[in-house]
């Protein structure tokens, strides 16, 4: 049996006080660990890494999908340089995802989720 891939690519933004450094990765939705990391027009040799800057201040990520975009906060262990995102950032990532790119709100998941509790009997009528 193959295992599933349940990797996505994100933007990365590293915020510096006077710069945004940005790159893309991939954020594995089964982990929260977050690979690939590839800078743009940023030459991470020569300068250093972005979080390891005086002037960092924060790393936040993006998720896209047919125009539609899920922003999020990104950790960064700056011992070894990995990113991640912790186990309650990647529920709300999964929450907010699934009804943004289902075009479904909170109400219409949980009024799905109510029909489904009362043996398949829809909560309200169309």
């Amino acid at each position: 049996m193959r295992a599933v891939d349940l990797k996505v690519k994100i933007a990365i933004s590293d915020e510096l006080t006077e710069d945004i450094v940005s790159s893309t990765g991939s954020l594995d939705l089964a982990s929260g660990e977050i690979g690939g990391i590839e800078y743009q027009d940023y030459d991470a040799a020569a300068r250093g890494l972005p979080w390891d800057s005086d002037d960092y201040e924060f790393t936040s990520g993006m998720l896209s999908h047919n125009g539609k975009d899920v922003e999020f906060r990104i950790d960064v262990n700056k011992t070894t340089g990995q990113y991640s995102v912790s186990a309650t950032e990647l529920l709300e990532i999964k929450l907010r995802a699934a009804a943004l790119f289902a075009g479904m709100s909170g109400k219409d998941m949980l009024g799905s989720l109510d029909a489904k509790a009362g043996g398949g009997k829809a909560g309200r009528l169309h």
